[in-house]
């Protein structure tokens, strides 16, 4: 199995530390699918846009900014990274993403996810007091709409469906679901339960910090009679490539940090990230994919090695970093890390590249 590499982002509207400068929606919107456009042309795998359901964020529809990237992209996979499906309608949802994958002549996913921020349960009326119910429900309405159509189902959030029409259908006759999932055991068990593909999440912590989670899923895909071997595993992390180490470093540090102060108010206190500590997320055997093209190289192998990886996403202009600085890293990540991990992996499993 090939190992994919691609591009993430939330579309976040944070100030510039160095010049106070707030980028205005349209302009992070236009520059989102400008970054879709550029991972295109580099030759990256996978585009992603997060949801988020606040003002500093641009990303409350990612199906229509997916859908705007579809337009303008021939090659590169489009996700939602994630969709938060515990406070969306399934059927809705698969909607929107069969009709990019039609725009997209297949190339549509879905990352579902509960989502660590909940401002929409709230904003569409979930209790949170629901929120592992909501989404176990409806994970199985998308499931079940995705393999078939007329659907017939019941559950207990929304109405039943019988004989529903659900349209359009997906170009190639499916769309490939993910569930994204940040640290649950119980979550991965589930996922591995279901056969389907597991995309993590590391914000900050040892490189290693996911290797009971995918232990614990392999193990459930098996015992539920799933080739556990074989199901894909992602990873989507912050990071950023630079032309040095010293210089990605001193590039991403004041955006990373200051993006992990002002987006991440919701979660409380304690996101402050002294540049001694971020560095320490920096070394090799932290979460972070920060340095010079080499660095990042050897830094995805040694996740593929750790867990077995096929896919790995970097949010790489996080906290508002400038576009110049963000298209660069882009561009770096396909032309210089690519090919190589692509190269060296497939040496590795002793396939073709």
């Amino acid at each position: 199995m090939s190992f994919e590499i691609g591009v993430m982002t939330f579309g976040e509207l944070t100030a510039d530390p160095a010049t106070g400068a707030l980028p205005s929606p349209r302009q992070r919107v236009r520059e989102t699918i400008e970054q879709a456009q550029v991972a295109d042309q580099v030759g990256l795998d996978v585009f992603g846009v997060g949801e988020h359901h606040r003002s500093d964020f641009v990303g409350s529809a990612p199906a229509i900014l997916l859908a705007a990237a579809a337009a303008k992209t021939g090659s590169i996979r489009l996700t939602s990274a994630v969709t938060v499906l515990s406070s969306e309608d399934p059927v809705r949802v698969w909607e929107q993403f069969a009709t990019i994958d039609l725009l997209s002549a297949g190339r549509a996913e879905i990352i579902a996810g509960r989502g660590s921020y909940t401002e929409s349960f709230p904003l569409f009326g979930y209790d949170l007091q629901d929120y592992a119910d909501l989404f176990r429900e409806k994970l199985d309405l998308l499931l079940k709409i995705r393999d078939g159509n007329p659907v017939t189902w019941q559950g207990h959030f929304r109405a039943p469906l019988v004989e529903a029409d659900v349209a359009p259908r997906a170009d190639g006759g499916t769309i490939p679901i993910w569930v994204g999932v940040g640290g649950s055991i119980a979550s991965a068990v589930s996922t591995g339960r279901r056969g389907l593909p597991m995309a993590l999440a590391l914000l900050l912590g040892p490189m290693a910090f996911h290797e009971e989670t995918v232990l614990r899923y392999r193990e459930a895909a098996a015992q539920a009679g799933h080739a556990a071997n074989t199901l894909p595993i992602s990873i989507n992390v912050h990071g950023y490539v630079g032309r040095t180490s010293q210089g990605a470093r001193d590039t991403m540090y004041p955006y990373f940090a200051t993006g992990m102060v002002e987006n991440n108010h919701q979660r409380g206190v304690g996101f402050a990230l002294p540049r001694s500590v971020f560095d320490a997320q920096s070394s090799p055997a932290a979460g972070l994919l920060v340095g010079s093209p080499q660095e990042v190289i050897d830094k995805l192998l040694a996740y593929h090695e750790r867990y077995g990886l096929n896919r790995a996403i970097l949010q790489l202009g996080f906290g508002g970093m400038p576009q110049k600085d963000h298209l660069q890293a882009i561009e770096l990540l396909g032309t210089e890390v690519a090919p190589v991990v692509r190269r060296e992996v497939a040496a590795r499993e002793g396939v073709a590249a």
